[in-house]
């Protein structure tokens, strides 16, 4: 058997430890011993039989001996073949034989091995190397880096010897940084805990970047090799010949790892054919230089990939500086994942999407690698084509932050195409991602304004950076240079200058422009287009007075296009949007067999937060339909998840809401303020307005029902003012009239009998105002009986008609202004 492993890993004190646990737990197994060959002090291969001889007291020393002695060892066969002699000695024997470290006299020590387990039957080798024996018969037991609580465990041990009183309790984060940052080797972690004589450990996990002058101080026991870590590696540096070493230290420009194809792309190069690469990965993955492993998160029946331990990898990174070849490597890295995010984007609108998405989720640590290095290095064709690349992956992944980052970082390089004074854009039916840097002029300028339209739409709705000086000049030039119909506000990103359009104020035009969007990619064939456009222009119909028709229908094709194209995450929206058509139109169950269609889809794809909010929308679906229950133990089921990650982000607010409505609405007020508590924490300090005085009116309302009077109308007035904005008009049009209804109530509340008139006026004007077609929520019609009720009371019935009648011919303005 051969223990396999790095340096450092702790093979020769397994070995040792595994032979007398083995021998004691079975002395009749090897009556004749244990014994220990140290072979890391052999120089010369053919000097390794003569070392065992050694080590097992079988070497005789001749002081003293006669001619007719002499004549007879000569005439022996054996005398002048140490390895025949080791043969002969063990032959008889029943023991077990420790060859520690191999690796440097591989070959000697494998034939030796053979030797021994040909002609010796009772003779068991336990060897130790950091390349495998590859002998009939050898056993391989890999030693890996130690887990996590191991490694804590030998962490909280040393640090305890070289510092008394030493606790990991006292910074568990900086001492779980450190057996991470160093691989989990034994070896590490001690040189590392003796620092901690002078270093606390967040002071030392801080100084890992420079470990090979940190971590100096072992043991004056151990050999010269494993007394600094620069040695340890060294050593193993050593064993390894000219090709081996370029591979090894290209290997070092990735991050996360790669694969096969990527390796041959990137460690090709002087001295290497690209032909060789695999061969040398074998022989480096032998050496326990380079770690393989299927990828996924099972590690079964992925494609093999291949990483170096940071350790190693630092020290690769430093031999690549010394051989001058980091500026190339990198490069060849850079293209080969600028390729990869280029040539997958269009596999991410069809059958290909999971496996497409799951790959570039896969390399995404080597995908932000390139895209810092394309920005160090002021590279603005290959920056904007891997974020135009990257930005539907990003989307469909949720991976916001990553989108509005790079794209800002992106924009940077260049100059802003849509500072004023703005230029139209030309109609461009090729994309500027079509084709590999470096980009024609126009297709430059194209990428540069659609890095700026995928800033703006992950912007997370700030608020404050939307009424920026610089960033309303920049809406403006949007506006400028796109308009409706052309065939980049057809495609991905383009199409987000419909964003622009409603972050300027001009929601009413949106259905519209939408219209056009639709006509052109009718005209142009552009098949996923069409569903992508449809699909939305469905969701603004939605909202849109008498829309619900038409919002159906568009869900309808989209739906179709989407199943036949092969693209799960477009069938699962449209199919979000038909079941958001049907809710509003009351047809709960067919809105929950929507919902439940969609988030089959979703689940094909992965798309984790896709399904959250898919699960929000029926857990409120069940609510209205009668089926409370069921329906809040989804919302809270939707929380408990979001909780588990950030997949939940968008969803949570929605399924707090929701859920404080519910909780509203059965009397269970304290729990709803906490929700919506909870809610507020979420999006301050950059609340939109829309959501800063929609939570604001909940709450007042919510005070209302617990009996509260004082000083409610004037915090109701500055509510209804956040709620007059342009977004508002987009996402919920229906609000502000929905808080007419929350008027009359604080009114009565604050005024009583006076108030009773108005009230009866805003309870007309709601129900004149009121979308055509859709059937409010529960908790409204709730609101909607018991504010009529109030009112009536105050008034009695035929004064109650007067004023409901009067409100009825009200404008939205003049009703709240009746507030």
């Amino acid at each position: 058997m051969t223990l396999l492993g790095p340096g450092g890993a702790g093979k020769t004190r397994l070995s040792q430890e595994g032979a007398e646990t083995a021998a004691a737990a079975s002395p009749e197994a090897w009556p004749h011993g244990v014994w220990l060959a140290e072979l890391a002090p052999v120089d010369d291969p053919q000097t390794v039989p003569e070392a065992v001889l050694t080590a097992l007291g079988a070497r005789e020393t001749v002081v003293r001996g006669t001619t007719a002695e002499g004549l007879r060892a000569a005439a022996d066969p054996t005398a002048l073949d140490p390895l025949a002699r080791l043969a002969e000695h063990c032959a008889g024997r029943r023991m077990l034989l420790v060859l520690d470290n191999c690796e440097h006299v591989i070959d000697a020590a494998a034939g030796l091995a053979e030797r021994l387990l040909a002609d010796c039957p009772g003779v068991t080798v336990l060897a130790t190397s950091r390349e495998p024996l590859a002998v009939p018969g050898e056993v391989l037991r890999p030693v890996e880096p130690l887990p996590d609580p191991v490694a804590l465990r030998l962490l909280a041990d040393r640090g305890a010897a070289a510092r008394p009183g030493f606790r990991i309790e006292d910074d568990r984060a900086a001492c779980a940084e450190i057996c991470r940052r160093l691989d989990g080797l034994p070896l590490a972690i001690e040189l590392a805990a003796a620092r901690l004589r002078m270093l606390s450990p967040r002071q030392l996990a801080d100084r890992l970047d420079d470990r090979f002058r940190l971590l100096t101080s072992g043991s004056r026991t151990l050999l010269p090799r494993q007394q600094t870590l620069r040695a340890v590696v060294d050593w193993s540096w050593e064993l390894t010949d000219e090709p081996e070493r370029a591979v090894l230290r290209r290997l070092s420009v990735f991050a996360g790892g790669c694969d096969l194809a990527a390796a041959e792309e990137v460690c090709a190069g002087d001295g290497v054919d690209g032909r060789e690469v695999a061969g040398l990965l074998g022989s480096l993955i032998d050496k326990s230089l380079v770690v393989a492993a299927p990828a996924g998160e099972d590690g079964g029946g992925g494609e093999m990939r291949y990483r170096l331990l940071e350790t190693v990898g630092e020290y690769a990174g430093e031999r690549l500086d010394e051989a001058g070849e980091r500026a190339g490597a990198e490069r060849r890295h850079l293209v080969a994942y600028r390729e990869l995010a280029r040539t997958t984007d269009p596999l991410l609108r069809g059958p290909g999407q999971r496996a497409g998405m799951e790959r570039l989720e896969l390399e995404h640590d080597n995908l932000r690698t390139a895209l810092r290095r394309a920005l160090a290095a002021g590279d603005e064709h290959e920056a904007l084509c891997l974020v135009l690349s990257l930005q539907w992956f990003w989307s469909l992944r949720d991976h916001r932050s990553d989108a509005r980052h790079w794209a800002t970082a992106a924009a940077a390089l260049g100059p802003n195409p849509f500072a004023a004074p703005a230029e139209p854009a030309p109609d461009l039916h090729e994309s500027p991602i079509d084709r590999p840097p470096p980009m024609a002029p126009e297709q430059l300028l194209e990428a540069r304004r659609e890095v700026r339209l995928v800033a703006l739409a992950s912007m997370d709705s700030d608020i404050a950076a939307l009424r920026d000086p610089v960033l309303k000049e920049e809406l403006a030039g949007m506006l400028t240079a796109y308009r409706t119909g052309m065939p980049q506000t057809c495609k991905v990103p383009g199409a987000m200058w419909f964003y622009a359009v409603v972050v300027t104020g001009r929601v009413d035009e949106l259905a519209e422009l939408v219209d056009g969007a639709v006509r052109a990619c009718r005209d142009f064939g552009y098949e996923w287009e069409l569903g992508y456009i449809l699909q939305l222009r469905s969701k603004v119909f939605n909202d849109h007075p008498g829309g619900l028709g038409q919002a159906a229908r568009d869900a309808d094709e989209a739906l179709r296009l989407f199943l036949r194209i092969g693209d799960a995450w477009g069938a699962a929206e449209a199919l979000s949007g038909r079941g958001e058509s049907h809710e509003k139109r009351g047809a709960y169950g067919a809105a929950a067999d929507d919902y439940r269609a969609a988030m089959v889809h979703a689940e094909d794809l992965g798309a984790h937060g896709q399904i959250l909010l898919l699960r929000c929308r029926l857990g409120a679906v069940l609510i209205e339909d009668g089926q409370a229950e069921a329906g809040e133990r989804m919302l809270r089921e939707v929380l408990a998840d979001a909780a588990k990650g950030n997949s939940g982000r968008d969803t949570e607010p929605f399924a707090r809401l929701t859920l404080a409505t519910w909780l509203t609405a059965t009397g269970r007020f304290q729990e709803a303020r906490a929700e919506l508590s909870r809610v507020h924490e979420l999006f301050s300090p950059r609340a939109p307005d829309l959501f800063a005085g929609m939570l604001q009116a909940l709450l007042i309302s919510l005070d209302v029902d617990e009996g509260h009077r004082e000083g409610l109308l004037p915090r109701f007035r500055q509510a209804m003012e956040l709620m007059q904005d342009s977004m508002a008009r987009m996402v919920a049009p229906d609000l502000p009239v929905v808080q007419l209804l929350t008027g009359a109530r604080v009114l009565m509340a604050e005024r009583g009998y006076a108030a009773g008139g108005d009230a009866a006026r805003l309870v007309g004007a709601y129900d004149a105002l009121r979308a055509d077609g859709q059937v409010p929520p529960r908790i409204i019609r709730r609101d909607r009986a018991r504010t009529e009720a109030a009112a009536r009371a105050l008034l009695g019935d035929s004064a109650y008609a007067r004023a409901y009648a009067e409100g009825s011919g009200l404008s939205l303005g003049e009703a709240t202004a009746l507030i």
